[in-house]
């Protein structure tokens, strides 16, 4: 067993693995006794922003999303259906470009220390959220810097023409075109309801930028303070709509090192710990106060090229590249054997799956040919950029890079590992600093564009969401026309060409789609694992012993 210390792996024996995270927890500081009050969950990052429709990271989603805001529709994590949220019904008009959605009227805003509501949620606050996103002359539109990456990967400004009350519980969405992904996208994470009354009490005060720092939404907790890169500390909502929220206090502990959270989480100052790494399971297993849950969950590994910069411009330099690395060794020393490997981006529990992609050709003699024939007979010089987190879709990228750059060897090319603080490296990344990098997506809904669009179209490309920095518009052509019609037989026969049409230009080789692993503790019951977006809290409770 090999134990991982600012990316040195040491060879331990099991025993010797538990003393030394019990050892790097005893050296670190230590929450505050009233941080461990209440449920602490031992996060990898901290977030980014309190509003999801600013970000599309995973480690910002599950500490702000389901815990702060509620949805107009949700999906049921046990068969993908969309199911009532904040709104109790809704209709679609023939043509599929209108949705009319009727309100919820008894549900209310967080209470804080900054902020008492003088009414419930109503349809003037799905007008206000909605429309930040889409209209430049909104007062909040442009706070946060503007960027609404998902939204703006999807073509939302260009899909949606108009939001409407047309009474205090009833909203109706005008569309441009149908898209028979509107209602998924609703369901995401990042489709979080915004208080207008709070915005308007902003703009008063001459503070809009805090509507982004200091959150008020309708979800089963309330916000309390945030220390950065130490912890975020939430409020039980005593007034939630859905019912009762067992823990009175949730706080989420920023741990970016893995072996620090493991620390934390068998001296029991975690109650739960996500990602934790495929080669600590059977450690973690064996404990008979830990309990590890695991899940299928629609995701993808991949390794994405900046398609803008030589030579990854050239279509020969990626196919050369993707023959290079030997996945087989990849899988089993990152994933440890617990993913399926990835032939494309879309997962084989997606109805859209082509099983009809050929396997992955591993030939580095192939791959010399290729740069040969590129003009590269001698290779160059690049940098594999690796998460410093771990997230499901990869759980240990530091790894996956030294592996790759032994690979990458063989064939001439030199490869440099590159990797920052995780809300730097997002924010490079956003600005295509980089040549290469390893990264993923997780679905937010079980609809195949969650994967297309958010991650290659020339739409998400703009928003700097397009990790492959590729816009194609033969490829944008054929997805777009997956969502004029609602039959999924015709859309999935153009899917099955969008992934045949990936396969062969390359602007980003899929590497695994991986099982879902989280740790929680014993004494912890009502958390499991969604296999969309983020992680829910307001079920935690602790079990009487």
């Amino acid at each position: 067993m090999n134990l991982t210390i600012n990316n040195f792996h040491y060879p331990m024996s099991r025993g010797a693995v538990l003393a030394a995270l019990l050892l790097i927890a005893g050296c670190q500081p230590q929450l505050p006794e009233t941080a461990r009050s209440g449920l602490v969950y031992c996060s990898e990052g901290s977030p980014e922003s309190f509003n999801p429709q600013l970000v599309t990271s995973g480690t910002t989603i599950d500490i702000i999303s389901q815990q702060l805001y509620d949805r107009l529709v949700d999906i049921n994590p046990d068969n993908g259906d969309i199911i009532a949220g904040l709104a109790t019904d809704w209709q679609v008009s023939t043509d599929g470009t209108s949705y009319q959605f009727t309100l919820r009227d008894d549900v209310s805003f967080h209470t804080t220390r900054y902020f008492s509501p003088g009414r419930n949620f109503n349809a003037d606050d799905v007008v206000f959220t909605f429309n930040r996103i889409t209209d430049p002359l909104h007062p909040f539109h442009l706070q946060g810097g503007g960027v609404y990456p998902y939204f703006q990967s999807v073509d939302w400004a260009g899909l949606v023409k108009q939001v409407e009350a047309i009474d205090s519980s009833t909203v109706v969405f005008e569309l441009q075109r149908p898209d028979s992904s509107f209602l998924s996208n609703l369901t995401t994470d990042f489709a979080a309801i915004l208080s207008a009354e709070y915005g308007q009490q902003l703009l008063a005060d001459k503070q809009p930028g805090q509507i982004d720092r200091l959150p008020i939404g309708t979800g089963p907790f309330r916000f309390r303070e945030y220390q950065k890169d130490i912890l975020v500390r939430l409020y039980r909502n005593n007034d939630y709509w859905r019912g009762d929220t067992q823990p009175e206090q949730l706080v989420f502990d920023i741990v970016p090192n893995n072996a620090r959270r493991m620390a934390k989480l068998f001296t029991h100052e975690c109650d739960i710990v996500s990602y934790p790494r495929v080669a600590e399971l059977e450690l973690i297993a064996a404990r008979p106060d830990v309990t590890v849950q695991e899940s299928t969950s629609m995701n993808v590994g991949f390794w994405a090229f900046n398609t803008q910069k030589p030579p990854f411009d050239q279509l020969a330099v990626r196919q050369a590249l993707a023959m290079a690395i030997n996945r087989a060794a990849i899988l089993q020393a990152v994933y440890y054997g617990q993913a399926t490997p990835a032939y494309g981006i879309l997962p084989p529990t997606s109805w859209a799956y082509n099983d009809g992609l050929p396997a992955p050709v591993y030939s580095p003699a192939k791959a010399r040919t290729l740069l040969a024939e590129a003009g590269y007979p001698n290779g160059f010089t690049m940098d594999i950029w690796a998460m410093p987190v771990q997230r499901l879709y990869n759980p240990n990228a530091l790894k996956m890079a030294e592996l790759m750059q032994a690979d990458l060897a063989q064939i001439g090319v030199k490869a440099n590992i590159v990797s920052y603080e995780w809300n730097s490296f997002r924010q490079k990344l956003g600005n295509f600093e980089h040549d290469s990098v390893l990264i993923g997506w997780a679905a937010d809904n079980p609809d195949p564009d969650n994967f297309f669009r958010p991650l290659l179209s020339c739409a998400a490309r703009d928003s700097g969401s397009n990790r492959a920095n590729w816009c194609d518009p033969l490829f944008d052509e054929i997805i777009s026309k997956a969502l004029l019609t609602a039959n999924q037989q015709q859309r999935r026969a153009l899917y099955l060409t969008a992934q045949q049409y990936l396969h062969q230009q390359q602007p980003l080789v899929a590497i695994a789609h991986s099982q879902r692993f989280q740790a929680i503790s014993s004494s912890v019951s009502g958390v499991t694992i969604n296999p969309y977006g983020g992680i829910s809290l307001q079920h935690a409770a602790r079990v009487e012993p």
